[in-house]
């Protein structure tokens, strides 16, 4: 029987495990914290839904099929926002919900792509420019607690229809064009020129080129300026900037959108941006657990500690009982010393206490800091949250 993972697929565990639990948690508490409220959906939904009116984005094209014994046409989601268009009936507006959780792509791999990956949204149905500032807001802390340096790089798909329609394109190539247009920062100018020409579109480039000021003189540019007024307000201009060949690929974006790019990665760190869902207008954005983890440097603090019962179980659960009261990480071992060494380092312990039949009568208990290698004789009499004990009994 094969062990092995399955290309695209990825087990978490120790470090890395704790790591994504800490982001998570970063990410909780920064969300509920802008009213934002937790949400859970099926893995499973009808291929249908999953597919929407989007069947002709690369997303949804690589969706993962599935049959199940009724013959039925199901699929793994491959987003939380589709799901919306079911979650939002009946909704007092505006209906802010967060979900983190996995979500799944037939998809070719690479260093920051996987097939299976953990996704962390948070969306607002019923909502104005002013969420998509908020929203913002939200993702600069994020970012700024996690020690990311970041850029919020943001476009308005109503100004690139504008810019279009000014150049008396045909609107059955919107699409195909701003897809195109989208790629500016990712391949050479003479590729996408090209790719342009067919739709006779390849003149449009030279827009792109334009300082800031040029693009005041159409109509929607106004929306831009509306954000950038909220951005200012909540004290992030610094951190953003207006890209005017911004178009995200998913063609239900109908207004503001943004990714957020560092000079660590080539890949965008997150991104989102407005779409309407049974006619109403919606914003969100999509943090990508795995691209946080590989980008942020931040470490749990916590103070692990290991309690080795040398055949004195009862006064060890006692001890292990008292330190888990003040906060601290604690797990109990049974065994020899010299196992329980290794295994405190295995496992990235800070402290070990030894409890002994010695030690019990005394009331005084070893503890040794796996960092240093330095050991101490300690009473229970007085107890920290960031430390173990108390009194020095050297």
């Amino acid at each position: 029987m094969k062990t092995d993972l399955v290309k695209g697929f990825n087990d978490y565990v120790d470090e890395s495990a704790q790591k994504r639990e800490l982001i998570r948690k970063i990410l909780v508490d920064t969300f509920e914290k802008y009213g934002f409220n937790p949400l859970e959906t099926p893995i499973v939904e009808f291929e249908d839904f999953v597919k929407g009116e989007n069947e002709k984005d690369e997303a949804v094209s690589d969706i993962f099929k599935l049959e199940d014994k009724g013959k039925r046409k199901l699929a793994l989601r491959y987003e939380f926002t589709f799901q919306l268009k079911r979650l939002m009936n009946n909704k007092k507006l505006p209906f802010k919900r967060y979900q983190i959780g996995p979500v799944f792509r037939d998809e070719p791999i690479s260093a920051n792509r996987f097939r299976q990956f953990t996704q962390c949204d948070v969306d607002v149905v019923g909502s104005t420019i002013k969420d998509e500032a908020e929203i913002l807001a939200l993702t600069s802390e994020v970012l700024t607690t996690l020690g990311i340096d970041f850029t919020i790089n943001y476009n308005n798909r109503k100004l690139l229809n504008e810019i279009l329609s000014n150049y008396q394109i045909e609107k059955e190539d919107f699409s195909n064009i701003i897809k195109e247009i989208d790629k500016l920062d990712k391949l050479p100018v003479s590729e996408i020129k090209k790719n342009l020409k067919k739709y006779k579109a390849e003149d449009v480039l030279e827009i792109f080129k334009k300082p800031e000021k040029y693009f005041e003189r159409f109509q929607t540019y106004k929306e831009i300026q509306e954000l950038q007024s909220l951005l200012k307000t909540y004290g992030i201009e610094k951190n953003t900037k207006f890209q005017p060949s911004l178009a995200r690929g998913l063609s239900y974006y109908n207004g503001t959108v943004f990714e957020v790019k560092t000079k660590e990665m080539r890949e965008t760190i997150t991104a989102g941006g407005g779409y309407e869902f049974n006619n109403t207008q919606c914003t969100g954005i999509s943090f990508g657990l795995g691209r946080l983890e590989s980008l942020t440097k931040i470490k749990a603090l916590t103070n692990k500690i290991l309690v080795v019962s040398l055949n004195e179980d009862k006064q060890a659960i006692k001890i292990a009982n008292k330190l888990r009261k003040l906060n601290n990480v604690v797990s109990i071992y049974y065994g020899k010393p010299s196992k329980a060494l290794e295994y405190a380092n295995s496992y990235k312990f800070n402290q070990t206490i030894f409890v002994g039949a010695k030690e019990v009568k005394q009331k005084k208990f070893k503890v040794k800091d796996m960092k240093t290698g330095k050991e101490k004789t300690l009473t229970m009499e007085k107890t920290n949250k960031k430390n173990v004990i108390v009194q020095n009994r050297q």
